[in-house]
């Protein structure tokens, strides 16, 4: 075990299959605000590529965050099965501490089946019945990054606000999933009134305010995410942007003109750069530009993973994000 470790990651992982069908057509209104794939039912399918991938917020964080340079631990429940062995092998490869790591020898393996159309995914994703076991001893880092658990989640979200509780130095990133989201505001508020610095995207900050159309009122929406407790709000808006408030400083960054070959893992990729930087004392605006330039490295590849840039990348990514015209503004 690293006695230094910088940041803790928690929450699920995944082994994650990609699939490219060579045959689907989509359906979309007329606005673009819902589109769908269609397949013919009852058919066998063609698929072009098949690629497997270790996935998971808390695993893309985990494996991005010690590619940039940062000690990092993972701490997570695995099945013990052989797909939980081959999980465990890729982390150490990655060189992630995995003293926190718990194998439950009768749980399964989250597995999500992950669908690429035209650039975009559709994902199947499926959550191992398991208990949530929280380390007895868990050390106390600089930085700990909560993110999705599956849908027994609360038990161990219990656990880690006492341990927060006791721990006040702790800077705590917090990345809501979809069980959490639909916990709803009351079951998150302990966590959010304890959280440094909260990253979510504008629809599940949207559902966090209670504001049903933020358009053209990004400050308000900010505004209402940080009157919930946290410190420092991060809210990504797809291909417009993102935005980070903290009170005073209200930054809006744009997005590096890349096609997308495959968009799993972008948000995360985001989420690593930002606070990788802040980790290592960097401004809000540099933050910005690291999210924004991992962000775009990873969609250009299958998966989540495979396009988290190493520490020693990140100077060039910046210049050219910056020769391309990426911006850090300041909106007042």
């Amino acid at each position: 075990m690293d006695d230094n470790l910088e940041l803790l990651s928690i929450g699920d992982v995944s082994w994650d299959v990609f699939l490219t069908p060579t045959e689907s057509e989509s359906l979309c209104t007329l606005d673009n605000k819902e589109c769908l794939i269609c397949f013919s039912y009852g058919e066998k399918i063609p698929v072009k590529n098949l690629e497997y991938s270790l996935g998971g917020n808390a695993a893309n964080n985990s494996v991005g965050s010690k590619r940039l340079g940062i000690k990092v631990g993972l701490v997570t429940t695995l099945g013990g099965d052989s797909t939980g062995n081959q999980i465990v092998e890729k982390f150490e490869k990655e060189g992630v501490d995995m003293s926190f790591v718990i194998q439950q020898p009768t749980a399964g393996t989250n597995y999500s089946t992950v669908i690429n159309y035209q650039g975009e995914r559709t994902i199947f994703t499926y959550h191992a019945p398991r208990s949530y076991e929280f380390p007895v001893q868990l050390p106390v880092t600089d930085w700990v990054y909560l993110t999705s658990m599956g849908e027994s989640f609360q038990p161990f979200y219990n656990h880690f606000v006492d341990f927060l509780r006791k721990n006040t130095g702790i800077k705590l990133a917090f990345n809501p999933g979809s069980w959490q989201m639909r916990a709803g505001i009351d079951s998150l508020k302990p966590i959010l009134e304890m959280t440094h610095m909260i990253y979510v995207n504008r629809e599940e900050t949207e559902k966090l305010t209670g504001m049903e159309d933020s358009h053209n009122k990004e400050k308000e929406l900010v505004s209402r995410l940080l009157a919930l407790g946290p410190k420092i709000c991060v809210v990504t808006d797809g291909s417009s942007g993102a935005f980070l408030y903290d009170g005073k400083e209200f930054l809006h960054a744009g997005v590096l003109p890349v096609d997308a070959y495959e968009r799993t893992g972008a948000g995360d990729a985001f989420g690593v750069g930002c606070i990788s930087a802040l980790i290592k004392g960097k401004s809000y605006e540099e933050a910005l530009l690291w999210g924004t330039v991992n962000s775009a490295s990873v969609i250009g590849y299958t998966g989540s993973q495979r396009g988290l840039l190493q520490e020693s990348e990140m100077p060039e990514w910046i210049e050219r994000a910056k020769s391309s015209g990426v911006k850090v503004d300041k909106i007042y």
